[in-house]
């Protein structure tokens, strides 16, 4: 089942001369509970697709619908409670509220809405991540690595269907991207959600269950992960997906003697 369809998507900033298209007509559908990666060059178009389904901005024409309805037939203010209860959106660079602690941070959406904050799933969460003893830390008390723990446990929060993530792993040292990733991996497989990651990391797009590749706003490639699995062994050969996946700030930097490995895995 299609928990969310993108339909003739377009997106484009600023007039006249001075006018860029983001996104160009762009379409595509995700089942309930897949795990997809973005990957694309910087100014490709992938971050821009990421907001536009979470309702951070609107597009200029074409409709996202989730659960089957366009969430831009709402009013800015039932977007701004789509993003609290049907998304969940983790940055890169965490957006955390610097004055508050790490439990204030992470129930801030349910709080915000006037809900009562699920002790239990609180409590799970915090363990799960490994921020016990830590709850009452602000932010600057934190490591980067136990922020956006903290980013993923606020995303969680409120048990969303899709969980959205822009470029998680950035800013942050190979293991821990590798616990974030299995993180939020886990809350992919074990609680059923569906995952969007925008990613430059090519170990992450070849765990994926499918990579969608953007290129000039446009979908370049689609393909599930045994076709992206075959494909990766065309990595340094001037592939267009080897392009797209290695482009950017970890560009080329954990594939080279691991790569045919890599690929054997993921088939």
């Amino acid at each position: 089942m299609n928990i969310l369809s993108v339909e003739h998507l377009s997106k484009t900033y600023g007039k006249g001369d001075a006018a860029t298209r983001a996104l160009d007509d762009v379409s595509f559908s995700v089942e309930a509970g897949e795990f997809v990666a973005i990957v694309g060059s910087s100014g490709s178009g992938k971050s821009t697709l990421l907001h536009l389904i979470g309702g951070v901005d609107r597009p200029g024409s074409g409709t996202v619908r989730v659960q089957g309805e366009d969430i831009f037939s709402r009013t800015d203010e039932q977007l701004a409670v789509f993003r609290r209860r049907e998304v969940g959106l983790v940055y890169q660079f965490y957006n955390l509220i610097p004055v508050l602690d790490v439990v204030e941070n992470m129930t801030l959406p349910v709080q915000m809405d006037g809900r009562r904050v699920n002790v239990d799933r609180l409590n799970y969460l915090l363990r799960a991540l490994g921020l016990n003893g830590r709850e009452h830390h602000l932010p600057n008390q934190l490591s980067g690595g136990q922020q956006q723990r903290v980013a993923i446990g606020r995303a969680l929060m409120n048990a969303p269907a899709i969980v959205l993530a822009d470029e998680p792993t950035g800013n942050l040292d190979s293991k821990n991207s590798a616990d974030i990733m299995g993180l939020l991996r886990r809350s992919n497989k074990e609680l059923g959600q569906t995952l969007i990651v925008i990613t430059h990391d090519e170990d992450i797009a070849l765990t994926a269950d499918r990579v969608i590749a953007i290129e000039d706003g446009r979908i370049a490639r689609d393909e599930r992960r045994r076709q992206a699995g075959a494909r990766s062994t065309e990595l340094g050969r001037g592939s267009r997906f080897s392009g797209a996946v290695s482009t950017g700030a970890h560009a080329g930097t954990r594939f080279a003697a691991g790569t045919r490995n890599k690929a054997e895995e993921v088939r």
